[in-house]
């Protein structure tokens, strides 16, 4: 993808990101993470029913990097199973980690292939995934 393109992409989450705001509702289990070396303070929110992401929602105070990747997050994940959704949070810390990954898992989640090359927003890109992770590791 054109590296335009993928900065036009990551843009437009940050600034419109889908699924932000946390709901009411005691079927979300919620994990708050932080990331010290930055203003990255964000909680994600998911509700898993019989072993499906039913939905995934995030909010809080952070960079362009971590609340454009939650945002593409919550839409990647949104609907998936935890096995597929385990696949693509794998992947996508493989891609961020510069290890080998299968790209066709990761859909819009691959305008984030080059965010290696800035060691310093690895955290930021991994903050959403490592969130969401917690969650569905504890279902």
């Amino acid at each position: 993808m054109d590296v335009k393109l993928k900065r036009d992409a990551i843009l437009d989450n940050y600034q419109n990101p889908a699924n932000r705001g946390l709901p009411d509702d005691k079927d979300y289990r919620q994990v708050n993470s932080r990331n010290e070396s930055c203003v990255d303070n964000i909680t994600v929110a998911a509700k898993i029913v019989d072993g499906k992401v039913e939905d995934v929602k995030f909010d809080g105070d952070a960079c362009a990097i971590c609340t454009s990747a939650s945002s593409v997050m919550t839409k990647e994940l949104k609907g998936k199973t935890k096995e597929e959704a385990e696949v693509i949070i794998d992947n996508f810390e493989r891609m961020i980690n510069e290890l080998p990954y299968d790209e066709d898992v990761l859909g819009e989640l691959n305008i984030y292939n080059e965010v290696y090359k800035q060691p310093s927003r690895k955290k930021c890109a991994l903050l959403p995934m490592n969130s969401i992770k917690q969650i569905i590791e504890s279902k």
